[in-house]
């Protein structure tokens, strides 16, 4: 299957968490930081999919279709539409597993 330049309309930006200073302390504070801007597909779970999620204790709400990289990893997150998404896992493509990642999502409702 090959995934179709028409599907990656939104924009995505995949965050990683890098050390930081306090510009007031001078301490060491993490800092999430823009790795990359990507064009994918985002899409909440459906109904379905999230009493699936809930029934295996998981608290994913959505999911992103990208093109491959390498660099994205879980413990990122990714900022769609001012919403932060935490990256709970990268899923390769069934067939080359080099064409696209399915990112999975659960809502980051912390403050930071």
């Amino acid at each position: 299957m090959s995934l179709q330049a028409g599907r990656l309309r939104h924009r995505l930006s995949i965050q990683e968490n890098r050390p930081g200073r306090d510009p007031d302390t001078g301490a060491v504070i993490p800092v999430w930081v823009e790795l990359t801007a990507v064009r994918g597909s985002f899409e909440p779970l459906s109904a379905r999919d999230f009493i699936a999620a809930a029934a295996a204790q998981t608290k994913l709400s959505a999911r992103a279709v990208v093109r491959y990289r390498a660099d994205i990893k879980e413990k990122m997150r990714l900022v769609y539409s001012g919403k932060v998404f935490l990256i709970q896992g990268a899923l390769p493509d069934k067939e080359s597993g080099r064409e696209y990642l399915t990112l999975l999502l659960s809502e980051d409702l912390s403050d930071g």
